[in-house]
């Protein structure tokens, strides 16, 4: 889809494009509110061939959002071919079964493609709830679906909030959330939010940047909201066997997102890769830790801020319609 038709799809709350546009056992359990709208479905073929997922004894599933190209394409290749079960997520379904083909065909390991659009938060339920009822287990949920800076314009959804807030964080917010039961069944599990060196603090007086746009703003504040969505959830977690980690994969990696900045790559696809299995396999690090690439870093001042993440928890619930801890 180029830039024009998904301005177009995402510009109102009322335009959608024929494309198609906690720790605890409370934290569990208000997990879902009455606040949630009714999920839209998904519309038919949206999971490869409508097969029902088949996981062998002993495998692991991993959810990877955003894998059907880029980093997101590699990191499922690279985990079906360990034997892993993986839930490709993306929003073109032919990339999707070209992925989930190239998995099942190499083995050892299994695929399923289900399609989604982060833009829209009833999609975004009707996800979780589909994989809610097709797995009893989830090991691994990798949040590495995102939009990047350009264009530089500013888009609504159809929820009517800012676009990249939305697809970068406030959409995982909700998935997350959502697929906790599962997380919290199949411990040790694993976290893994999939965020930027690019990071500038939130202006609470203004989320959704109606002031002072550009398109860098927007994308580096959804990525620092991620990196405090991630300290969040390692405090709630704790001693639930659920261990949860953000990173910079690597800097202008060959993605569409760095080609439509217009930027030169200035490291491989392979090497962002590299730095996400990290974060997913090794037992060396403090749940909450930010990495960039292979090392341990300190993100933006803002992200152990404990009251500026209590107002981007209250911001992130009003607006999804989760409570994510219990009161």
């Amino acid at each position: 889809m180029n830039c024009t038709a998904l301005k177009n799809r995402t510009i109102t709350q009322a335009a959608r494009s024929a494309a198609g546009l906690t720790a605890r056992a409370g934290f569990t359990a208000a997990i879902v509110t009455a606040a949630l709208l009714a999920p839209q479905p998904i519309t038919p073929g949206a999971a490869h061939a409508q097969t029902t997922p088949e996981v062998q004894p002993g495998q692991q599933v991993v959810l990877v959002t955003g894998a059907t190209s880029g980093l997101g394409r590699e990191l499922a290749i690279r985990l079906g071919a360990r034997g892993d079960h993986v839930i490709v997520h993306g929003r073109n379904v032919e990339r999707g079964a070209e992925v989930v083909d190239a998995i099942n065909a190499a083995g050892p390991g299994s695929a399923h493609f289900y399609r989604a659009d982060f833009a829209s938060l009833a999609e975004v339920r009707e996800f979780a709830e589909t994989l809610l009822g097709d797995y009893e287990r989830l090991d691994i949920l990798i949040n590495n679906a995102g939009f990047g800076s350009a264009p530089n314009e500013r888009w609504v959804t159809e929820d009517g909030h800012e676009y990249r807030f939305q697809v970068n964080y406030l959409s995982t917010f909700l998935l997350t959330h959502m697929l906790m039961p599962r997380l919290l069944a199949s411990v040790p599990a694993r976290i893994v939010n999939v965020s930027s060196g690019a990071q500038t603090p939130i202006d609470f007086d203004d989320v959704m940047i109606e002031n002072d746009f550009s398109g860098r703003r927007a994308y580096a504040q959804s990525k620092l909201a991620q990196i405090m969505f991630t300290h969040d959830l390692a405090e709630d977690l704790e001693g639930t066997g659920i261990v949860v980690g953000s990173l910079h994969p690597a800097t202008y990696m060959p993605t569409e997102m760095v080609r439509r900045a217009g930027a030169t790559p200035r490291s491989t696809i392979a090497e962002g890769a590299d730095a996400v299995m990290q974060v997913v396999d090794s037992d060396d690090f403090e749940s909450g830790q930010y990495f960039s690439g292979l090392n341990p870093r300190r993100a933006n001042a803002q992200a152990y801020d404990a009251e500026a993440r209590a107002r981007l928890r209250r911001v992130s619930e009003e607006l999804t319609g989760i409570r994510s801890r219990p009161e």
